[in-house]
């Protein structure tokens, strides 16, 4: 029987309790709850009822709306869960049963074991309180089918004695809280199995395989349903980009002239009536033209000669040819969409995206954010086609309302597409909006606003060119009518690729019309890899293979950069070593749970318990229990299953096997009788790891750190040395007892072979003052941090691009980079308020990360979203000010957490050699010890694909 530990709720509410148990003769969810020690109820007046929600936020907007006659609180997320950690469950309960270690029953049809966190302990409380004054319970968590069990566990844990009923909505506006209270309904128990169901699943499948990637590859990794098959595509496009063989072909382009002095350009596309060869034409795996290619392949050579014998001849508009494309706008915003755009647009991770969409919502201006639908309701079509017509005129209004279809059968039951909330269609500036919330309010308003515009239309036309027996193309694009390009234009994954929107233009041309040729310049192409994955990219090819839901993308991503599976590159995301003997593993040994296909058919099964049209007990006996099942297939191949191979990398061409250690990858390679060992660095990606980068680590592990000369002020020689995290000066020697030496990590762009001495002495100097700032008069520093070169004004940091230098960066250079700090075009505040009355210094609002503040000296208080900038006084601002003060200064976690991140790399650098391996410090028995220790532990890694 299930329990809820660390609960405290009157013993005597056992039977009530019991008395809500669903009928498991359905498979429906069934677990009951033990109750802890009493609590004291607070008296208050009657209300009509009392209104759960999951935020606070959500719960002071609602409750703005519904009055007095209803009291709305939060339960803050989930009241209950599975349990993330041993000492959640009872000692006596873990001795007895087996099955703890997973917080599931598999003996007995799979029952979940539900505790509740101590740290809700008060929300419960005084919900409980609430719902004795009230006369009926009304749950309005969210309308998917997270909100729907966290409902469903509300009313297990309340044990309500009034009428229960369940509220939805996609927006929280008065009109739409109004008819969502008038019109309730019953709590969905179907949604509320596929969710449990699908909790179940991902936490048998992370904690059933976690333990085994901790025996066979290292700590810490954990294995997930949605995550590992993520993995998965990263690790695949490394692998074809290491496959990869570069071809070279060459090709002319021409500038030209018409009589009229209009210039374009214009290329070679093909000879003799030969097709010339072209990126497309060329075999990724081996680099030379693909098998039966009727095309030329140019080189240098005949490439030049052939320009040589064009470049007088004459030059005639053989043919034109002209027609018409017609654009439609696209669909509203899905959650896939929304984070996928935010993310080309706006630079923001799938998680960003999530978190400002989460604050837009509950604030009341747009619609649910989790959603699949591309479905507007008619108040939306309306409210959007009455801001067409006022803003861009009836001539950019589409003739008749455009609906549009959701396609995917597994959609999410939020019934309507990410929009602005309400009936009038108001822009961020009317709304008062500000910062990210602004800008990705925004990106959703002009998205929405452009599905009831006007097509656009635009005219092509190709120009023919004959020169000798030579032939280019010239093609140019006109937008005819904009249409709703006005509006929006959708953002692309090719940086090189053209917008809908551009002008490309050519000239007037007439056929037969003579050319005069300016100049024609031979260019040699090399063909490139498969670009890898970014958030954007990664969101779509989940999305469209089935694979999870999108409103558990944002953490699936977050995750596998947490678990060191993939890390940042600019936009991209590529995957470690560690992903890498990680998915070999599991594509090894299991197959399936890392297939695409098998994956999304997992996800298709979930979403008919959903409906109603698969059962939750035969699809999780057929999962785990079975023959073929998870259980089984772990206990066949772990014996199989040989660490040594599973922490062993082979790339093709490359002569020294990659091993995966406890502190990270490093290179092994044999040398007769003797193995030389190499650490690699973090930043070394699969797919760029050569003979060459192999041999130069292990040479200068061999050499030992290499001194490059003294300091002339310390006297202390200058170390080139090579660290997890890429190669680093050293000014002097690391002694007990003594501070650690300065060390300086080497920019990138410096070539490690080319280090002088007197490069190495600018940069162990730095940081360097730039002199004083020309707005502030403060001092701008340019120096190299953990994430590489900056500059400093100010207490905020700006990186410096990799085709700016560090050591020759002038002021003007700097000052054009912080003008970009955070976004904001300048350092100048949004208004000034004067001097504070104490000391005299400045006080004044600017826009931050998360909106508008008030700030003085070091002191920063938020500006409540309910205000405007142009509203606050000085009054108000005081008041601010002095309560974020009360409160003591702000817990600055990312930055103890970076200070925290650097002082244990020192410590590991120290205790481990250059392999990664540990020094022999730590003795056997100790190391034995905190092993078994660990192994008694819950694991704490878990899917995140809820």
């Amino acid at each position: 029987m299930p329990i809820v530990a660390g609960m405290i709720i009157p013993a005597r509410l056992f039977s009530e309790l019991a008395s809500h148990r669903t009928d498991s003769t359905n498979s429906k969810p069934h677990p009951t709850f033990r109750i802890a020690k009493g609590v004291s109820l607070v008296a208050n007046k009657k209300v009509k009822g009392l209104v759960i929600v999951e935020s606070p936020a959500k719960a002071k907007k609602i409750n703005s709306y519904l009055g007095d006659e209803y009291t709305v609180l939060a339960s803050i997320g989930h009241v209950c869960d599975l349990p993330q950690s041993a000492d959640q469950i009872p000692e006596d309960v873990k001795k007895s049963q087996p099955w703890t270690k997973l917080g599931v029953n598999v003996e007995n049809d799979f029952e979940p074991y539900y505790v509740v966190p101590k740290e809700k302990e008060k929300t419960i409380r005084e919900l409980k309180a609430a719902l004795k004054n009230a006369e009926e319970l009304i749950i309005a968590t969210d309308e998917d089918r997270e909100g729907e069990s966290i409902g469903w566990h509300l009313t297990r844990i309340l044990a309500p004695k009034v009428p229960v009923k369940r509220m939805v909505f996609s927006e929280i506006t008065k009109v739409a809280i109004k008819a969502a209270i008038n019109n309730p309904r019953q709590i969905d128990e179907n949604l509320v199995a596929a969710q449990e169901t699908r909790r179940i699943v991902d936490r048998l499948y992370g904690y059933t395989l976690s333990p085994l990637l901790w025996k066979k590859v290292a700590p810490k990794l954990s294995a997930g349903r949605v995550q590992s098959v993520a993995v998965r595509l990263l690790v695949s496009r490394e692998l074809e980009r290491l496959a990869f063989k570069k071809g070279t072909y060459w090709d002319l382009k021409a500038t030209l002239e018409t009589a009229e002095q209009a210039r374009f350009t214009a290329d070679l596309t093909a000879v003799n009536g030969r097709k010339i060869a072209s990126g497309k034409d060329f075999d990724e795996n081996t680099g030379k033209l693909k098998a039966g290619s009727d095309v030329l392949l140019l080189d240098e050579t005949t490439a030049r000669e052939l320009l040589a014998k064009i470049e007088s001849a004459n030059w005639l508009v053989a043919s034109l040819e002209q027609r018409q494309q017609v654009r439609r706008p696209y669909p509203p915003f899905t959650t896939s969409t929304l984070q996928q755009e935010s993310n080309r647009k706006l630079g923001y991770s799938a998680r960003d995206t999530m978190q400002v969409a989460q604050r837009l919502y509950e604030d009341g201006y747009i619609t649910y954010m989790r959603t699949d639908s591309v479905n507007l309701s008619d108040e939306a079509i309306k409210a959007a086609r009455g801001c067409v017509k006022d803003r861009y005129g009836d001539v950019y209004l589409s003739p008749e309302p455009r609906q549009f279809t959701t396609k995917s059968k597994g959609a999410q039951e939020a019934h309507e597409a990410i929009r602005p909330a309400g009936t009038e269609m108001k822009t961020a500036d009317e709304l008062g909006l500000s910062g990210r919330e602004a800008r990705l309010y925004s990106l959703i308003w002009m998205r929405t606003v452009a599905t009831q515009m006007a097509e656009a239309r635009l005219q092509f036309v190709t120009a023919v060119i004959t020169v000798g027996d030579a032939e280019f193309r010239a093609t140019g694009r006109h937008v005819e009518f904009p249409g709703f390009f006005r509006a929006y234009v959708e953002g692309v994954d090719d940086p090189e690729a053209a917008l809908d929107d551009q002008e490309a233009a050519l000239p007037p041309l007439k056929e037969q019309e003579k050319l005069a040729c300016e100049v024609v310049d031979p260019l040699s192409h090399e063909t490139k890899p498969p670009a890898r994955f970014t958030e954007a990219t990664l969101v779509r090819t989940l999305e469209s293979e089935g694979v999870g839901r999108p409103s558990t993308y944002a953490s699936i991503i977050s995750t596998i950069q947490d678990r060191n599976y993939a890390a940042k590159s600019g936009n991209q995301l590529v995957p470690t070593f560690t992903a890498m003997a990680v998915t070999n593993l599991l594509v090894r040994h299991f197959p399936q749970l890392v297939d695409l296909a098998f994956t999304a058919k997992m996800e298709q099964t979930l979403d008919d318990i959903a409906t109603g049209e698969a059962e939750r007990l035969p699809y999780l006996r057929a999962f785990y229990s079975d023959q073929d099942g998870l259980e089984n297939q772990v206990k066949t191949h772990e014996e199989e299953i040989d660490p040594r191979t599973a922490c062993t990398l082979e790339f093709e061409g490359l002569e020294a096997k990659i091993r995966i250690g406890r502190f990270g990858a490093y290179a092994e390679k044999v040398n007769g009788d003797e193995v030389l060992k190499a650490s690699l660095p973090n930043d070394l990606t699969p797919a760029d790891i050569t003979n060459e980068i192999v041999e130069s680590l292990i040479l200068r592990k061999q050499q030992g750190p290499q001194s490059l000369g003294e300091h002339p002020e310390t006297g202390m020689p200058i170390y080139v040395m090579t660290g997890p995290y890429g190669t680093y000066l050293q000014l002097g020697q690391v002694k007990e007892g003594e501070p650690k030496p300065k060390r300086v990590s080497v920019p990138k762009n410096i070539s490690i072979d080319a280090l002088t001495f007197e490069t190495a002495l600018d940069l162990i100097n730095l940081p360097r003052s730039l002199g004083k700032h020309p707005e502030t008069g403060k001092v701008v520093n340019a120096g190299v941090g953990m994430y590489g070169p900056y500059v400093l004004h100010d207490k905020k940091y700006k990186s410096i691009p990799k085709e700016q230098s560090v050591l020759t960066i002038t002021m003007d250079e700097a000052v054009e980079l912080l003008k970009q700090v955070k976004g904001r075009a300048t350092l100048a505040p949004l208004k000034e308020l004067g001097n504070h009355p104490t000391d005299n210094q400045p006080i004044a609002i600017y826009e931050g990360r998360y909106g508008s503040y008030v700030k003085h000296g070091d002191n920063n208080a938020t500006i409540p979203k309910d205000r405007t900038v142009e509203s606050i006084t000085m009054e108000e601002a005081l008041g601010l000010l002095a309560e974020r003060a009360a409160k003591g200064p702000a817990k600055k976690k990312g930055r103890r957490t970076a200070k925290k991140t650097v002082t244990t790399v020192a410590k590991k650098t120290a205790a481990t050699d250059e392999t990664g391996a540990p020094k022999k410090r730590t003795t056997k028995k100790a190391a034995t010890k905190k092993s078994a220790k660990k192994s008694d532990a819950v694991p704490s890694t878990t899917d995140t694909s809820l």
